[in-house]
């Protein structure tokens, strides 16, 4: 065999393997380049804490950050809270859930979901009492008089009566002021 033809099978070899790593002739990628933090060494059987829950413009912020600038877990933290600060700022109160009103197309249920999830942001939290009482008076007039059975129970049990107060308000066994008036 010639040397020329040795060469080149040698190469053809050498390309094939390359081809079967993934390669492709490629320059590989460093490591390091693709970890936020490098230099950590993790003790072993340690569990990394999903992060699942970063979505939506939060996945975005984090995915367009330049990473070099945060040197300990702390920068990009405070990073995180710079940007974000203004949903704490904007939270809830007792008063803006007593005004936060169900549309004429949504569900009592759905109401009720949107609003205890707009509940469980307010600062302090509400004792379960606290959180029936304001749900009661955020109700409209036909709601808030045939609800009182509600004072002293769950907000689940809550749902449930407000549930039934729609279900007799569809079929008329509950006629609403609106519709009082509106006869009148």
């Amino acid at each position: 065999m010639a040397q020329e033809e040795m060469t080149q099978r040698v190469k053809s070899l050498e390309q094939q393997l390359k081809n079967m790593q993934g390669l492709a002739g490629q320059k590989s990628i460093v490591v390091k380049d693709l970890c936020v933090f490098p230099d950590v060494h993790l003790p072993p059987g340690f569990k990394t804490p999903k992060f699942e829950n970063l979505t939506g413009v939060a996945s975005e912020w984090f995915l367009d950050q330049e990473i070099s600038r945060w040197y300990v877990w702390d920068d990009m933290a405070q990073a995180f809270v710079k940007q974000f600060q203004y949903n704490i700022d904007i939270a809830p109160d007792r008063n803006s859930l007593s005004n936060l009103k169900k549309k004429p197309t949504e569900s009592f249920r759905e109401y009720a979901i949107k609003w205890r999830d707009q509940a469980a942001r307010v600062k302090p939290p509400m004792d379960g009492h606290e959180l029936i009482t304001i749900f009661l008076q955020a109700q409209e007039p036909y709601y808030f008089q045939n609800m009182m059975s509600a004072v002293g129970k769950s907000f689940s049990e809550a749902i449930k009566i407000g549930e039934m107060v729609e279900n007799g308000l569809k079929t008329g066994k509950i006629i609403s002021q609106a519709v009082l008036k509106a006869a009148t």
